[in-house]
């Protein structure tokens, strides 16, 4: 069927739903196997409806749907990719058919990193007044089987809920039964998908008219009182978030003001001046939807976009709420899930442009430290998938070491980890040596080793090095000596007492201190942060593997 295959191709592909019958008629069907997503959405620290200012994202990119509806991925050279993942809460996929469920890349990549993804149910213009009318305007039964099909349809590809948008007038009939609507979808979509969301965005007001109130007021605070949340139109002024924050009193957090990235209307700040929107929305306490933030690849283009994507949320990390992991192992090769070579143990496997999302890896936080180091993404070279991370920038004269954070932890240490790490130094670097660091947070009773030394007194560790691994992970750590092409590779492990995990860095070190700054670059191609308990622990067995839709060349 073509709605589940591409006709080109035959590839399985994503899709949406157009109007109200397709929606209405939808049900799961063996061809949306393929579509489903396979990642559970990772813990992170701290969880979602902590009270602390939420960031979300919307995608919205040339009518959606693009190299992204390829599930199995595609050719595409120099696509469209999102990596800031540690930074943001929510994904929005939004497009301007009826019901846009996110290509299944998106869910994928972003569970993987911890972030809730949410489709959009759209209505516009005169079709869309007609198709509110006919579920909104006669008795409940239409308005449930609605929010009973979108709840079903999150659930079964596992996504995380929905943006309803009606940009469109509604009659008085259809806006009374409005709030019942959003009430009820909010609740099948809480019941259905566990941590689930619905976020209404700021367009109708309680007695049925399209006007955009920039804020939340008593105009349109029914709809905002009826779910998750309130996505704020873009045209605001300082004076709407001071309204908005008294109105919203304990909710604060779940007001999420809009910043259209491309500066469309009278706003504060789109572009690399998103900042100053950013800053003003946090100064009141309230959450951000950031919207289309693919102005960086659509305005700019496409050939420095990795450059540019960099800049535009190294821009915005200050006002950014990092996440922190809460879970081992840790493990990941930093691979976009697209590149200009597909790589195996450090060589090149296949040559030739590729994008699938599905394959991105666990992305870490993305530092800007103005003069000394930072981390970009590197296509020409990795260890394994399509990219590395490099870190380069200068070794101030006198230092003699300097860490750069990989990943935010936050999770009680088990007694015993074991690490791993793949390098490369590029250039003539032979004085740096690099190594990884853990530190932890303060507290009386944490320390390391075994009880006979001596508590380390600061919390920063520097785990032990590994000439070989021990006996019975010689298998799983084949890693600690197998660097090759030009990859060192490095184990370790650390003991640690009553504590917890705070950060992993990178710490670079000259064997000597100089009076002169040095220029330092080197790839990451893979790190790895293991429990040593379950590493020796059997893993668990395969059962029941099942082969479907199998398409034989």
């Amino acid at each position: 069927p073509a709605r589940h295959f591409d006709t080109k191709t035959t590839e399985p592909v994503s899709f949406f739903l157009s109007g109200l019958e397709e929606l209405l008629s939808w049900q799961p069907d063996g061809n949306d196997d393929f579509n489903v997503c396979t990642v559970q959405l990772a813990k992170r620290q701290p969880p979602l409806h902590s009270k602390r200012p939420r960031t979300l994202v919307c995608h919205d990119m040339r009518g959606g749907y693009l190299e992204d509806r390829f599930i199995q991925g595609s050719a595409t050279r120099n696509p469209y990719v999102f990596y800031h993942w540690r930074y943001i809460d929510i994904f929005v996929y939004f497009s301007h058919r009826t019901v846009t469920i996110p290509p299944v890349c998106w869910t994928n990549a972003a569970h993987r990193n911890g972030v809730l993804v949410l489709g959009t149910f759209i209505t516009e213009w005169t079709d869309g007044e007609k198709l509110c009318e006919s579920f909104l305007a006669g008795g409940e039964e239409a308005s449930h089987a609605v929010s009973e099909q979108l709840a079903r349809i999150a659930q079964h590809y596992r996504f995380d809920g929905w943006l309803v948008n009606m940009e469109n007038t509604l009659s008085a009939a259809a806006v009374k039964n409005l709030p019942p609507f959003l009430q009820h979808l909010t609740a099948q979509v809480h019941s259905a998908v566990p941590g689930g969301l619905v976020i209404w965005y700021d367009s109708v007001l309680q007695n049925g008219v399209l006007k955009w109130q920039n804020e939340l007021n008593q105009d349109n605070r029914v709809f905002f009182d009826a779910c998750d949340g309130l996505f704020t139109n873009y045209n605001w002024k300082e004076e709407h978030l001071e309204r908005t924050r008294a109105l919203a009193g304990p909710r604060q957090t779940d007001v999420y003001v809009g910043i259209d990235v491309f500066a469309r209307g009278d706003v504060i700040g789109g572009g690399f001046d998103t900042n100053k929107s950013l800053r003003l929305i946090r100064q009141h306490g309230l959450s951000a939807a950031i919207f289309a933030p693919g102005w960086v690849y659509e305005h700019l283009g496409e050939e420095n976009f990795l450059h540019n994507e960099n800049k535009f949320w190294g821009l915005l990390s200050e006002y950014l709420l990092t996440h922190s992991i809460c879970t081992l192992p840790l493990a990941t090769s930093f691979s976009l899930g697209m590149g200009t070579s597909r790589f195996l143990d450090g060589k090149v496997e296949e040559a030739g442009p590729w994008c699938d999302l599905s394959a991105q890896e666990i992305q870490p936080l993305y530092p800007e430290h103005e003069g000394r180091l930072s981390t970009s993404c590197c296509l020409q070279d990795a260890w394994c998938g399509g990219s590395s991370l490099r870190l380069q920038g200068i070794i101030p004269a006198g230092e003699e070491r300097v860490a750069i954070r990989l990943f935010s932890l936050q999770m009680p240490a088990p007694p015993k980890l074991f690490l791993t790490l793949l390098y490369k130094l590029e250039g003539p670097h032979t004085e740096f040596t690099v190594a990884l660091e853990l530190t932890t947070w303060d507290s009386g009773s944490c320390h390391e080793g075994n009880v006979t030394s001596l508590p380390e007194p600061s919390n920063r560790h520097h785990p032990r090095f590994l000439p070989a691994p021990p006996p019975g992970l010689a298998k799983l750590l084949a890693s600690c000596n197998r660097g090759s092409n030009g990859w060192t590779s490095r184990c370790y492990e650390l003991d640690l007492q009553d504590c917890s995990l705070r950060d992993l860095s990178l710490l670079v070190s000259r064997q000597q201190p100089s009076p002169q700054e040095m220029p330092f670059s080197c790839l990451l191609g893979e790190v790895r942060v293991l429990d040593a308990a379950s590493v020796a622990a059997a893993p668990p067995q395969v059962q029941n593997l099942l082969a479907s839709q199998l398409w034989w060349q």
